[in-house]
């Protein structure tokens, strides 16, 4: 099979045939001509307009062969719409103004989703910056092309971009687990950056916001989606009350160090664990402590109390439980513990959404988790676009440019 019919076959040359294949300096380059009588297609409207000029010579580079790099050049004709006006032709091999052929952007960018960026340059004799355009023209054509209709829940939290407190906000679809925005930061422009970017029927479609109690975040969603139910999710609940057991813990490790520092010593993890998650030894240690009267045994009773929470199906139930365990803790004469149902009491509506909607986020820290797997790959990524296309590009469930063959 000769050079040009493999062009052709992975190419898809529609109006276009293989001209000159030459080889020099250990590059083919490849010439695409257009046929006789074959007009130019419209890249706006995709209709065949009449040709108006034809421009300079452009380049692209292709999927190498056995190794060997592989060049297109082809003068673009410039055709008359009178739709779109005077614009250049849509072709087959070229997305946009990129240098890269279509299939090249899609065998890198596929690799990419799996292997860091580096050894993808490394492995196809390419630089980095070359994979890293692939994937932002694989990115653009994903975000443009994505079905975003029937969303109709959706999860909001941030990840920690690097050190010093530089976030990422990330918003999910729940139903699809896929990532539908991220931007910088995790104050109010963030997130309405990214009610933006919808029309106002994907607004009223969505029923249901699942995030925690970070207030910048509520704010937002009660301007933006003011109908939509907003669930705080209990996992960030338990994160919380288990915050604050573990803090009435180390307060009473400080009042017992001089009277008997080693009770409470390496009881950390027994505290905090579910009794299901014991082990021998612990369940042993607890027994034991539980016979003391301790404060962290009453903080201990009261976290094991709040689990009994989720075991509810009927939203009114579970508000009369909740109101009393409020009772409980308020009159624990533990700080921490009030605090905690201080909290709990002023979101007790969002947290009572639950039993409504029955969504959480556990999917989105599955998806956090994700994100950072990302970001350890590559060792981190200097600038917050480039972060975002790797995001967008694993997570965000993007179709790929359509080729006519598959490299992989």
């Amino acid at each position: 099979m000769h050079i040009s019919s493999l062009l052709r076959r992975t190419l898809g040359l529609k109006g276009y045939k293989v001209g000159k294949v030459m080889e020099a300096d250990g590059t083919i380059a490849a010439q695409l001509i257009p046929r006789k009588n074959a007009r130019p297609v419209c890249s706006g409207c995709g209709k065949r307009r009449p040709g108006y000029d034809t421009l300079p010579e452009r380049r692209w580079r292709h999927v190498p062969l056995w190794g060997i790099p592989v060049i297109l050049t082809c003068c673009p004709r410039r055709v008359k719409c009178p739709r779109c006006g005077i614009v250049v032709e849509e072709m087959s091999w070229s997305a946009g103004k990129s240098t890269l052929s279509v299939p090249l952007i899609v065998l890198l960018s596929s690799c990419a989703r799996l292997l860091a960026w580096q050894e993808v340059a490394r492995l196809f004799s390419v630089s980095w910056n070359t994979v890293a355009a692939a994937v932002a023209s694989a990115v653009e054509y994903g975000l443009k092309h994505r079905d975003t209709d029937g969303v109709d829940a959706i999860g909001i939290d941030e990840i920690a971009r690097r050190k010093g407190h530089r976030y990422l906000t990330m918003v999910y679809d729940l139903s699809d687990m896929r990532l539908l925005w991220c931007g910088e930061g995790r104050d109010k422009a963030a997130l309405r950056a990214f009610f933006r970017t919808l029309s106002p029927a994907e607004k009223q479609a969505i029923k249901v916001i699942c995030c925690d109690m970070w207030q910048p975040y509520i704010d937002v969603v009660e301007e933006e989606i003011p109908r939509a139910t907003q669930v705080f999710d209990k996992f960030h609940l338990v994160k919380h009350l288990s915050e604050a057991v573990d803090r009435v813990r180390r307060q009473e490790v400080r009042e017992l160090k001089d009277k008997d520092p080693e009770v409470l010593k390496k009881t950390r993890y027994i505290f905090l664990k579910n009794p299901e998650n014991l082990t021998d030894k612990q369940k042993v240690r607890l027994a034991d402590l539980e016979k003391l009267n301790l404060k962290i045994n009453r903080a201990y009773l009261l976290k094991e109390a709040f689990r009994s929470l989720w075991d509810y199906r009927y939203p009114a139930w579970a508000e009369s439980y909740l109101d009393q365990w409020i009772w409980w803790a308020t009159h624990s004469r533990l700080k921490p513990m009030r605090d905690f149902a201080w909290m709990v009491k002023r979101h007790k509506e969002g947290i009572l959404n639950y039993f409504r909607a029955r969504v959480t986020n556990a999917s989105v820290e599955g998806m956090n988790r994700k994100a950072k797997v990302v970001s350890q790959r590559a060792y981190g990524y200097r600038t917050v676009p480039t972060f975002q296309a790797a995001l967008y590009h694993v997570m965000g469930g993007l179709p790929m440019p359509e080729t006519t063959h598959k490299f992989l």
